[in-house]
């Protein structure tokens, strides 16, 4: 694959990314203000913090995928709809990081503070 293959399929994969964290959001937090509603939900049930609860939900889906690259192919659901719910709770706990962040400055308007240092350079091969 070449790199603006890649790009076109990065392009892709955000879309696929983007819809399934929308309607994770309605199926399961079934509430608009707050994206981690039913982690919170469930942390609050079991006296647990909400990364936590993330994290166990997340890794279901990390075991898939190495299920996956050590042959195991027959899965009920396809790998990359695995991998891309990965990348929404990763997004979900990277919010939760933000949040954690902002409330130690309550009286600011959210900015994410994460500014990755690289970005994509398609040019760079030329």
């Amino acid at each position: 694959m070449n790199l603006n293959q890649h790009n076109i399929l990065l392009k892709s994969i955000w879309e696929v990314i983007n819809k399934t964290r929308l309607s994770g959001q309605k199926e399961y937090a079934a509430d608009q203000e707050n994206v981690f509603a039913n982690f919170d939900r469930i942390a609050k049930q079991l006296k647990l913090d909400k990364k936590v609860v993330l994290w166990v939900y997340l890794m279901k889906h990390v075991d898939g995928v190495a299920s996956y690259i050590k042959g195991h192919h027959s899965q009920r659901e396809d790998v990359r709809g695995r991998m891309t719910d990965i990348i929404v709770y990763l997004s979900l706990l990277w919010g939760m990081i933000e949040e954690e962040s902002a409330e130690e400055k309550p009286d600011e308007e959210f900015k994410p503070e994460y500014k990755g240092e690289w970005t994509s350079e398609p040019d760079r091969f030329k």
